[in-house]
């Protein structure tokens, strides 16, 4: 933890304190929020930081707890520590080189050299089809899960898988030139996904259809459709091209530790009792 704060701050990034207990969670399909009261705890701060942002910083990191209902596995904890940062006037690629040098300061045993390969070509060599040209979002999840991840295990240095289909972007943009793929990328070390970064949607016309969309798609799955963050696509007007990273550290420390489960670096967890 020290490493990490010391890598931003010699980065002149401004460490800030967003709220966990929060009226509207970001609405993702898969990611349910936990309820509090008449509240919700974060599933990430996400959309407290791009407010900053749109205020006038222009870069900005966090250390906290997020929470996500009813996760629980070897590599899923429903309270876990989360690492996000933003960077104005920057790109997913801005921040890929910044997730390089933290690494490198934070976990110096870890290969330097990435292999980066594209979403599309992970799943023709793995999966046998192209998602970005013909999308199946249930094929992509299992395929991923069955095929692809089980290949990246067996690859011993960090593979960023990048440029993901539209239809799975989430917060992310497209490619002005390439509009089936959306600017996302995420980092797995040893087969374990462990970051998730973008280059962030700034057009609030967009995000709202596609909060509404996500909206529609979670009661049809008989999940709760959380309310539309007014405040948060006010600030989309404001804010400057952005990139924008989640990185799990319960996750990295597991993985530095050459451990196999959560419970290993967790003393303190829930149990589904």
């Amino acid at each position: 933890m020290q490493r990490i704060r010391a890598f931003f701050h010699a980065q002149d990034f401004l460490e800030v304190e967003t709220p966990i207990r929060i009226k509207i969670p970001c609405m993702e399909l898969h990611i349910d929020a936990e309820p509090s009261g008449k509240a919700f705890l974060r599933t990430s701060p996400e959309l407290f930081h791009k407010r900053l942002l749109a205020e006038g910083h222009s870069k900005i990191f966090e250390i906290g707890k997020c929470f996500r209902q009813g996760e629980f596995g070897r590599l899923h904890h429903p309270e876990y520590t989360m690492l996000e940062w933003y960077k104005t006037h920057a790109d997913y690629k801005t921040i890929l080189a910044d997730t390089q040098a933290l690494l490198a300061q934070v976990w110096p045993e870890l290969p330097t050299h990435w292999l980066t390969l594209s979403v599309e070509e992970a799943f023709k060599k793995w999966a046998n089809w192209n998602p970005i040209t013909t999308y199946d979002e249930e094929r992509f999840e299992i395929d991923l899960v069955e095929k692809v991840e089980p290949a990246l295990a067996q690859i011993p240095q960090p593979v960023v898988l990048i440029d993901y289909p539209a239809e799975a972007a989430a917060l992310a943009r497209l490619k002005p030139n390439h509009p089936q793929v959306a600017e996302r990328w995420e980092l797995y070390i040893y087969g374990v996904e462990i970051a998730n970064a973008y280059s962030e949607l700034i057009d609030p016309n967009e995000q709202r259809r596609r909060f509404e969309q996500c909206a529609v798609q979670r009661q049809q799955l008989g999940k709760i459709a959380y309310a539309i963050d007014e405040d948060f696509l006010a600030a989309l007007e404001k804010l400057p091209p952005t990139g924008g990273i989640a990185l799990g550290l319960d996750r990295l420390i597991m993985l530095m530790a050459n451990a196999n489960s959560l419970d290993a670096v967790l003393p303190f967890r829930y149990t589904k009792s």
